[in-house]
C-alpha cells in the first residue's frame, strides 16, 4: 500500500474519532449514534435522521465537513488510483513475463518456491542460468517480483501451467513441491509432455525415493538425508567437511570445484591430461572425469585421453577454472 494512501486512511480514522467524540460530548448522543452521524456527514450521505440541535454542534459540523469531506474524496480517489494502477501493472507485468518465457529455450523449470526452491533459484540466477519458477502463492509471487525472477503463476500439477512455463522446450525440471505425491504427479506430467527432459526431484520420505525414480526422475535428493550426513561429517570428519564447503561454495575465493564439459571443437580433445598441460598452464587438479555413459573415473592417470562429451571435474582457483572452461567449450 502506498504511503500517501496510508496517511490518508489514518486521517480518516482520526476524523471519525474526533467527530464521534465531539457529537457525543456536544449533543449528548450515544457513541454508536455519534459514529453513525460522523460517517454519514463525511461521506455526504446525510440521511437527516440526526442533526445537531445546538449552535455549538452546528459549528462543529461545519468544521468537520470543511476538513473531512475533502480528505474523504482524496482518499477515495487514491484507493481507485491504486486499484487501477495495480491491475494495470499486473496485466502489463504478466504480458511481459509471458513474452520472456516464450523466448526461453533449453531452460530449467523450478516447481515450487519454498525455502529450497528459492535457494535453487538464487543459485541459478547467480550463474546466469535461464529458468522459470512455477508457484501460485501470492506471497511467493511478490517475493519473486521483488527479486526480478522469471515466474509462471499457477499450479505446477496442471498441464497447462507447465506448458506455459515452456516444458516442451525446457532442458530440465526441478520438483520441490511440499509433498512427494505432488512431485510424483509433476514428474509423470513432465515426462509425458517432454520425454527427453532431465528431472530432479526432492524426496520427503525415504520410501518415496524409488517411486520417484520409477516415475522418471533422473535424480532424487532427500534434504533430510543430505543434511543428516553433513552434520554427521561435521562430527566425524570436520576437516573433510571444511574442504567440501570451501570448494563448492560459490562465494569462495580460495578454491573452486567445477564441472567442465568438453565440447566439439575444443583444442584439448584427443590429448592426454599430461599433453593438455592443464596442471602447468592453469594450476588445476583434475579430480575426476565423467564419461557420456555416466561412468565416473576418479583421479585419472596423466595418460588419460580427453574425449568429446567428457566432463572434467576440476579443482583450483576460480579465475583459472573459468579460463579452462573457455578452452573446453572450444
Amino acid at each position: 500500500m502506498p504511503n500517501n494512501l496510508k496517511i490518508a486512511l489514518i486521517f480518516i480514522v482520526i476524523l471519525v474519532a474526533i467527530g464521534a467524540v465531539g457529537f457525543h460530548v456536544i449533543e449528548g448522543w450515544g457513541l454508536l449514534e455519534s459514529i453513525y452521524v460522523t460517517v454519514t456527514t463525511l461521506t455526504t450521505v446525510g440521511y437527516g435522521d440526526f442533526a445537531p440541535q445546538s449552535r455549538t454542534g452546528m459549528l462543529f459540523t461545519v468544521v468537520l465537513v470543511s476538513f473531512g469531506v475533502g480528505t474523504m474524496l482524496y482518499t477515495v480517489g487514491l484507493v481507485a488510483q491504486t486499484m487501477v494502477e495495480g491491475r494495470l501493472m499486473n496485466l502489463l507485468g504478466r504480458g511481459k513475463m509471458e513474452k520472456t518465457i516464450e523466448k526461453m529455450n533449453n531452460h530449467y523449470i523450478i516447481c515450487g518456491c519454498g525455502r529450497i526452491g528459492m535457494r535453487i533459484a538464487r543459485e541459478l540466477a547467480a550463474e546466469k542460468m535461464p529458468f522459470v519458477v512455477v508457484d501460485n502463492r501470492p506471497g511467493v509471487i511478490e517475493r519473486l517480483q521483488e527479486e526480478c525472477i522469471v515466474y509462471c503463476q499457477g499450479d505446477a500439477t496442471h498441464d497447462k501451467c507447465l506448458i506455459e512455463a515452456g516444458i516442451k522446450r525446457a532442458r530440465g525440471i526441478v520438483c520441490v513441491l511440499p509433498t512427494d505425491a505432488q512431485n510424483l504427479y509433476v514428474i509423470l506430467t513432465a515426462k509425458e509432455l517432454n520425454p527427453k527432459i532431465w528431472v530432479l526431484a526432492r524426496s520427503e520420505e525415504e520410501q518415496s525415493e524409488h517411486r520417484l525414480l520409477r516415475a522418471g526422475a533422473d535424480r532424487v535428493i532427500s534434504p533430510y538425508t543430505l543434511g543428516g550426513n553433513r552434520m554427521a561429517m561435521a562430527i566425524l570428519r570436520p576437516a573433510m567437511l571444511d574442504f567440501i564447503e570451501i570448494t563448492t561454495r560459490r562465494q569462495s575465493l580460495e578454491l573452486r570445484m567445477d564441472e567442465l564439459p568438453i565440447c566439439e571443437g575444443s583444442p584439448i580433445i584427443g590429448k592426454s591430461l599430461e599433453a593438455s598441460e592443464i596442471r602447468q598452464r592453469y594450476g588445476l587438479i583434475i579430480v575426476a572425469v565423467k564419461k557420456e555413459s555416466g561412468k565416473m573415473i576418479f583421479n585419472p592417470m596423466a595418460s588419460y585421453v580427453i574425449q568429446s562429451g567428457d566432463k572434467l571435474i576440476a579443482l583450483g582457483e576460480e579465475d583459472n577454472v573459468s579460463k579452462l572452461s573457455q578452452v573446453c567449450l572450444g
